[in-house]
């Protein structure tokens, strides 16, 4: 590549991923946050902890607010998932070396199964277990008969499921700072809001 052609290479922008996409991204992240805080807080006191805690208006809070949040992730990651088919991905401004390329692939398409999943496990579970689907405070349709033991499977899953999230963030977020701090390359700039 001539000095002139490479000159101009560098000051093109790196591709992006389209707008809707990025701000997809970003609000996922801030629900998920949300969501795996709020499910923390169950997990950790669980229901009469929390009734103890927070007394019966807060811990209704704290259930209704986790449930809300899965719900929208599931909408929201539907429409990811929509979206994604219709803008695709953008290429890299420097092809990755094949291992990182694999890595970020698998890590990537994990979280679409898992963000995907979590959320049906808990509506499931929710329902099976004879307890209202909530966004917000609208009752949603439960898809599911009441089945306790099936609840419980599915409750153990999606909290199994919350632990390979947990795990996917880590390597996520890893892999964005080993591009940021020790590549010092142009993935960071593919997902961000700013230039």
């Amino acid at each position: 590549m001539s000095n002139a052609a490479a000159a101009s290479a560098g000051s093109r922008p790196p591709p992006r991923y389209a707008l809707i996409q990025r701000l997809l991204h970003w609000l996922i992240v801030v629900l998920v946050v949300l969501a795996l805080a709020a499910g923390g807080t169950i997990g950790f006191f669980g229901f009469e902890g929390l009734r103890d805690l927070f007394g019966p208006a807060g811990t209704d809070f704290v259930y209704t607010t986790h449930k809300t949040l899965g719900v929208l992730v599931l909408g929201f990651m539907v429409l990811r998932v929509l979206v994604r088919l219709g803008f695709g991905k953008p290429g890299y401004a420097q092809p990755l070396p094949a291992p990182q390329r694999i890595a970020s692939q698998t890590v990537h398409a994990l979280f679409y199964v898992v963000l995907l999943a979590m959320p049906v496990l808990g509506w499931l579970a929710t329902a099976s277990g004879g307890f209202p689907v909530q966004l917000f405070h609208i009752e949603l349709p439960g898809l599911i008969g009441r089945n306790e033991e099936l609840s419980e499977v599915l409750f153990l899953w999606h909290g199994y499921v919350a632990y390979v999230l947990m795990g996917l963030i880590v390597l996520h977020v890893a892999g964005a700072f080993y591009h940021w701090l020790v590549r010092r390359d142009e993935v960071m700039q593919r997902m961000s809001l700013f230039r």
